[in-house]
């Protein structure tokens, strides 16, 4: 597992969160999250994840300070989606980034997922953003 470290290539032309070939995934309590990176690093086929604390989705993910409000963009999905991110990681939620470029990939990182309560998910493909069940 590797620290998450936000890079420009992680964000719109608008500065928005947007990690192209990743599925981000936020669960309700942290051992849950630990428990899928742990078992995603078993898999033979060992995909890239990073495990973000609640702070770290707040300050990184929704360039949030404190408890002030952030100024995402209104049009698009993908402020939405911020936006959701910054209310579980205020309720105590933890995040996954896992780095999936096929189908096949992204159904491997669910199996495991699955396993445990998770409470909202993306895919981030080049141009549209996939709900994860």
């Amino acid at each position: 597992m590797t620290d998450f470290k936000l890079t420009p290539d992680m964000l719109t032309f608008s500065g928005v969160f947007y990690p192209k070939g990743y599925m981000f995934i936020m669960f309700p309590l942290e051992k849950d999250a630990q428990q899928v990176a742990e078992s995603l690093g078993q898999l033979s086929d060992k995909p890239e994840v990073v495990q973000l604390s609640p702070a770290t989705v707040l300050r990184e993910v929704g360039q949030v300070d404190g408890d002030s409000d952030v100024d995402l963009p209104s049009v698009g999905t993908e402020g939405a989606t911020v936006r959701k991110y910054i209310q579980l990681a205020r309720q105590g939620n933890s995040a996954l980034m896992v780095k999936a470029d096929s189908d096949e990939e992204a159904e491997r990182v669910m199996v495991e997922v699955r396993k445990v309560p998770f409470s909202y998910g993306q895919r981030y493909h080049l141009l549209a953003m996939e709900d994860l069940e």
